[in-house]
């Protein structure tokens, strides 16, 4: 059964984003307590409720709420229905409160655990993963559980331990479809193998190819001939005597 913790609340008038901000330099957050009628605009330390919830996420919390200022035992019931963080800084923006009566059942979620060792990392050495984290339970707010514990030891490679198998405490019914995954072994990762480097062979050496002289076609080689008879004759060198000087 989940303890039960006692959180101090306080009303509040204003709203907006610029009163929120305003709370939260004065170490305050916004709230809203809901009683399936009205709901109550309040104000929360955020310590007080970070504190309440460490080690046990994943399970509704149980509260009793008391408001700033009120004599007696002016206390309530209450579950936390939601909470908002800043996605950045992870800082506590807002808290939904719910209130709940001892005597009627309410829905909310439980934290699943894992026990045991499974025989499939033991003897195979499997992987265990645990497939749901949370679970959603039906009871009376007074006998909300902690947790519920799953017993993992009996899974080999391949098994699959489902919602029907677990064993929920006295008074609470487990929501979830009853084939739902819980845990299951899968086998072990396996080792990346280096292909060796291929043999590399030189490359073919290619001859370079030759280009064959085009043919002249008919008539182009006698005409080629006049062009040279038309050339006038190379002129010697100097120092070099013509044909006519010999």
């Amino acid at each position: 059964m989940a303890t039960m913790q006692e959180l101090t609340i306080k009303r509040r008038e204003g709203s907006g984003k610029a009163f929120a901000k305003r709370l939260r330099r004065e170490g305050a957050v916004p709230a809203v307590l809901y009683d399936g009628k009205k709901a109550e605009s309040v104000t929360v330390d955020p310590k007080a409720v970070l504190r309440m919830i460490h080690g046990r996420e994943g399970t509704t919390q149980l509260l009793t709420l008391r408001f700033d200022g009120d004599q007696g035992n002016g206390t309530r019931m209450a579950i936390i229905r939601d909470l908002q963080f800043d996605p950045v800084t992870e800082n506590l923006l807002h808290v939904d409160l719910q209130e709940v009566a001892a005597d009627r059942a309410i829905t909310v979620q439980v934290a699943v655990r894992a026990i045991g060792e499974a025989a499939g990392v033991k003897e195979q050495k499997g992987i265990l993963n645990l497939v749901l984290h949370e679970l959603t339970v039906s009871c009376l707010p007074t006998a909300i559980p902690e947790r519920i514990d799953a017993d993992v030891s009996a899974l080999m490679i391949g098994d699959v331990l489902t919602v029907a198998e677990l064993r929920a405490p006295e008074g609470v019914r487990i929501v979830n479809d009853p084939g739902q995954a819980v845990a299951t072994v899968a086998p072990p990762m396996a080792e990346e193998v280096v292909a060796p480097a291929a043999e590399t062979t030189p490359a073919a050496v290619t001859e370079p190819e030759v280009l064959t002289e085009r043919k002249p076609k008919e008539g182009e080689g006698a005409a080629a001939a006049a062009d040279d008879a038309k050339k006038p004759a190379a002129r010697p060198a100097r120092g070099e005597k013509s044909d006519k000087d010999k």
